[in-house]
């Protein structure tokens, strides 16, 4: 620093420094604020919501990363009067993105896409702060809601293959879906036969059960 100070004239040093303070008075408090409420958004989706559901800590760069520079993009095409129509494009633009190496599942697309909608939203929103939060708000307990048991009883699915193949006729569901749940432990309350092998005497299926 001390070398940098003695290689710059003052007059140039000056002018690095005042470059430097107006640059943060560009950034007002509400651009503040707003990262903030932005943030908090997130954090409460993904840690909250999100890991509490599914235990996956892997996705927080990419949802964090994503829903940050959304915001940053937005937020800066905003103060060039960006229309309402471009930002839905460059919102559709981000959220249609897939990756090459690896797929995504459906749940982890749509917290892509909620992410990228909170990180917009919080951008482009004529509001105050009180009403950014509500929007927020309305976001994250339709979310909360969805993915708890009290608005509709979650299903999920698991692959397996089954050796007693006498129990897949029609006629002795109610055995198989006993015998599934003795051997599981899981609340089974329907199965899909997927394949039959006779020469192994097994078959694969899909089980439906509720946690």
């Amino acid at each position: 620093m001390n070398l940098l100070q003695q290689t710059l004239s003052p007059d140039t040093l000056q002018s690095v420094q005042t470059a430097s303070f107006e640059l943060f008075e560009k950034l007002s408090n509400k651009f503040f604020v707003r990262l903030f409420i932005d943030l908090l958004s997130v954090f409460v989706l993904i840690r909250l919501i999100f890991y509490r559901n599914y235990k996956k800590a892997d996705q927080y760069l990419t949802f964090f990363a994503f829903n940050l520079v959304i915001f940053l993009i937005t937020y800066l095409l905003n103060k060039v009067e960006m229309s309402m129509g471009a930002a839905f494009g460059l919102f559709a633009v981000f959220s249609m993105l897939r990756y090459r190496t690896e797929s995504i599942s459906p749940k982890d697309m749509t917290y892509l896409f909620l992410v990228i909608a909170i990180g917009l939203l919080s951008a482009i929103s004529k509001g105050g702060w009180d009403e950014l939060t509500l929007l927020n708000g309305i976001i994250l307990l339709a979310t909360f809601l969805l993915e708890s048991n009290w608005l509709i009883k979650k299903e999920f699915t698991k692959s397996l293959i089954y050796d007693n193949i006498n129990l897949i006729t029609p006629e002795r569901r109610s055995d198989l879906l006993e015998d599934l749940k003795k051997r599981t432990g899981l609340n089974i309350h329907r199965v899909e036969i997927q394949e039959i092998d006779f020469l192994k005497d097994a078959t694969r299926m899909t089980i439906y059960y509720f946690d």
